[in-house]
């Protein structure tokens, strides 16, 4: 095997012309950059978590690029093109990689929250009536479908049209992305309800084959592309996060975020993301264990 290269959480190898192997680590990542702290057994369970889904997927006909496990922290799958030129992306191109990272969010949280606070986003857009405070928890009326730049440094918001035009999609595949983003949330939904888990919001990848027909890339429905609550405490009252959303918010609570968003809004350089503390990488290394288990409802 050739190494390819070193992403965020994975390398990623060349097996042959039509295969790559990922090679799952123990590093963890928020805000696009990479935390200089491991977390034990994060890249396994973030591994087996893709590969549980990957199979419920085939199992309901939803088209991926999942080929076999060599080892607990590895997968192998097809291979496509990433294609960094958008211009040369057009309705015939083949086998290769979508450059859009599409969210779909059910609950108010997260950065949706934070644009929402800025006055980015209103309440209507979100399918609430003119005027309505949103509240952090708060279901939101319709699934909130949006898409981000994925090869860039930083990911970028884009509108549906820009979202569109990067991407090589007509107006009928970006609506069959969103249809199987949908249908694929619907799936973790009813898995997730037997586990006592709410799903709030997720991210999916896609690619086209060699036919030019949907798939669905990398990983989903793990801990660091999805956000989970606790059922019974959301009931209560109570949000009990249980994503990497954990870590996310340590560094709101040292104020590391706020110094990162005021950089970037001046243009400057991201300030170095400092490690964690050592009882927290043992909370997240049990939140990734224990997560896994929970999804799954397999042992670790």
């Amino acid at each position: 095997m050739r190494h390819l290269m070193t992403g965020k959480v994975k390398e990623v190898y060349l097996v042959d012309d039509e295969t790559l192997e990922f090679a799952y680590t123990d590093n963890i990542s928020v805000f696009d950059n990479i935390i200089p702290s491991k977390i034990p057994h994060k890249g396994e369970t973030l591994c087996r978590t893709a590969k549980y889904w990957f199979g419920i997927l085939s199992e309901n006909g939803i088209r991926n690029h999942f080929i076999s496990e060599p080892a607990k922290d590895r997968m192998r799958v097809e291979r496509v093109d990433v294609i960094r030129d958008y211009d040369s992306i057009n309705g015939g191109t083949v086998n290769y990689l979508i450059p859009l990272e599409v969210i779909c969010r059910h609950y108010a949280a997260g950065s949706l929250l934070d644009r929402v606070r800025a006055g980015k986003i209103t309440a209507e857009q979100l399918g609430f009536p003119k005027g309505h405070e949103v509240k952090y928890g708060e279901k939101l009326p319709t699934p909130y479908i949006e898409s981000t730049t994925k090869l860039e440094e930083h990911d970028t918001n884009l509108t549906d049209a820009e979202a569109k035009k990067m991407a090589g999609l007509s107006d009928r595949e970006y609506e069959e992305i969103k249809e199987t983003v949908l249908r694929i949330d619907g799936i973790i939904d009813r898995e997730a309800a037997k586990r006592n888990l709410i799903h709030c919001d997720g991210k999916k990848e896609f690619g086209y084959d060699r036919d030019r027909k949907l798939m669905v890339l990398d990983t989903f429905g793990t801990l660091d592309e999805d956000r989970w609550w606790d059922a019974e405490e959301y009931g209560k009252g109570n949000i009990v996060e249980l994503s990497k959303e954990f870590v996310r918010q340590y560094y709101r609570d040292i104020g590391y975020h706020r110094k990162l968003t005021e950089a970037r809004e001046k243009g400057f350089a991201d300030p170095a993301i400092p490690a964690l503390p050592e009882d927290i990488i043992e909370k997240v290394s049990a939140l990734y264990v224990s997560m896994y288990e929970r999804i799954t409802g397999e042992k670790f």
